[in-house]
């Protein structure tokens, strides 16, 4: 059916849906927002706010609705959807046998858009209502420096929201001056719930959001880092661009318009540190795991899941693969995982309660393998230069201190470097989309010549440079790339 006959999703054709598709059995009108999220995305919208939704359907959290809110310009869009849907969407959930399960949800019940009204943010901020501010705002949007952790200060859109009296444009401005009139009201704070993929990302939020408060003001700094609950936390689940066809998909077996649905996988995990200064909604009661430390979830996570989707992604890439369930299902690009996984991140993990690491492994691998997502490998080589320091680099350190494995996560770098020069192993030029494109690409274009060129950028690999263990390894790696190219590369490594 086309979108000219079908039923425009929006909270008054709620009724009029189809009775195979799920839509939320509660009262959106009497459900009132205690959580403020920013960073709405394809993944906040198959993660935490499904969690919410499948609690609301049974009959809790009314007063933990979900408001968004959009800082960047490019949010314009989810601004613009979710006005016009009342906040409705569909979470698709596609089985590797290409079933597939569609729900309405229906928790976001707010959206605000801080570029055309950054006090109507405060103000919801400061409002006692809100409890929880969570934050999906990638790995960069914190603002620290990848090998000294501490807060770059010096980022002229820092500095724009450091001028007296200027209205906030960053997460950093907004929820900081949310804070300061909570306090200066007498209002408990909220707690701020990091649910990005950093190590510690609770702990990386206290210190960040610590010192831009304490720019700001330097007993108000101290009162953030002293008085704001930051739990850490692991998130899980594999969210692509949304595949085109998912629109037109929608309406020929519903007769539904969405116009920005979401597709994700069956797997889902969320694990959180339980501390929160106001209450928390009962999430445990659909699956979240409330817990007193993250760190072994958390680690798990990182070196296993998000390591090896760049291992994927940047060999992956050069050897001709575009979407991530070719390359994973490619036997060497298996087996290289595999023994990535097994032989240098399993040595830095440490034990994971209630977690059998060998299946979870092998789980990893089916689950890239997925066809029926549809997730681009040019998704997962986006925004390396945050990525590298943050998943890889870690177990990279922890083996050299140790005396481990080293090969592939050297191959893995080896690859990123060969990867941004902008040119793949048949001619054909590669967008390299990263923050620092202009200062990485002129690198990688010097290595053939300067084997060690990429790796001169302390700012992403620190003392890696003087490591010869590493260094080794690495340009024995980026030589068989340039000569051999990357799947023999890989195929006699394993």
């Amino acid at each position: 059916m086309s979108e000219a006959t079908s039923i425009t999703l929006r909270a008054a054709t709620v009724g009029d849906l189809p009775a195979d598709l799920s839509a939320p059995n509660y009262d959106r009108s009497r459900i009132t927002s205690g959580i403020v999220h920013f960073g709405v995305g394809g993944f906040h919208r198959a993660h935490q706010a499904n969690y919410l939704d499948e609690l609301l359907r049974r009959g809790g959290a009314r007063d933990w609705g979900i408001c968004g809110v959009g800082v960047r310009q490019e949010d314009r869009r989810m601004r613009d959807v979710l006005a016009a849907q009342d906040g409705l969407y569909t979470l698709s959930v596609v089985a590797p046998d290409g079933d597939r399960t569609t729900r309405v949800v229906g928790s976001i019940i707010e959206y605000l858009f801080a570029p055309d009204d950054p006090e109507a943010v405060i103000e919801k901020l400061a409002a006692p209502a809100t409890r929880i501010v969570s934050l999906t705002i990638t790995e960069g949007g914190y603002n620290f420096a990848a090998t000294t952790g501490e807060f770059i200060a010096d980022n002229p859109e820092i500095r724009a929201d450091l001028i007296p009296n200027a209205l906030p444009a960053t997460v950093f401005g907004l929820i900081t001056e949310g804070l300061r009139r909570r306090r200066a009201r007498g209002i408990t704070p909220f707690t701020v719930l990091s649910c990005d993929n950093i190590e510690g990302n609770g702990h990386v939020a206290r210190r960040t959001f610590g010192a831009f408060a304490r720019l700001r003001d330097p007993e108000l700094g101290d009162w953030v880092e002293r008085a704001v609950q930051f739990p850490n936390s692991m998130v899980d689940r594999i969210t692509p661009v949304t595949p085109p066809g998912t629109s037109a998909e929608l309406a020929r077996r519903y007769s539904v318009t969405d116009r920005w649905p979401v597709v994700t996988e069956p797997f889902t995990q969320w694990v959180i540190e339980d501390s929160f200064s106001l209450g928390r909604p009962a999430l445990d009661e659909v699956g979240v795991q409330f817990v007193s430390d993250v760190a072994p979830y958390e680690l798990m996570k990182l070196r296993l899941l998000n390591a090896s989707h760049q291992a994927l992604g940047y060999l992956g890439y050069l050897s001709g693969y575009r979407l991530v369930d070719e390359a994973a299902q490619d036997p060497v690009f298996r087996r290289f995982l595999m023994r990535y996984m097994d032989r240098e991140a399993t040595p830095t993990l440490h034990p994971v309660p209630g977690v059998d690491l060998d299946r979870y492994k092998h789980t990893l691998i089916e689950r890239f393998a997925n066809p029926a997502i549809g997730d681009t490998i040019a998704r997962l080589c986006a925004e390396s230069s945050d990525r590298i320091p943050k998943w890889l680099l870690p177990v990279v350190r922890r083996q050299l201190a140790t005396g481990g494995e080293i090969t592939c996560a050297a191959t893995v770098v080896a690859g990123w470097a060969r990867y941004a020069e902008g040119i793949d192993e048949d001619g054909a030029p590669i967008e390299v989309v990263d923050a620092l494109r202009e200062r990485l690409v002129p690198l990688a274009r010097r290595q053939r010549d300067d084997p060690t060129a990429f790796l001169t950028d302390r700012s992403i690999f620190g003392d890696l440079i003087d490591e010869p263990r590493f260094v080794d390894a690495y340009t024995a790696a980026l030589s068989s790339l340039h000569t051999r190219g990357s799947r023999a590369t890989l195929a006699e490594l394993i």
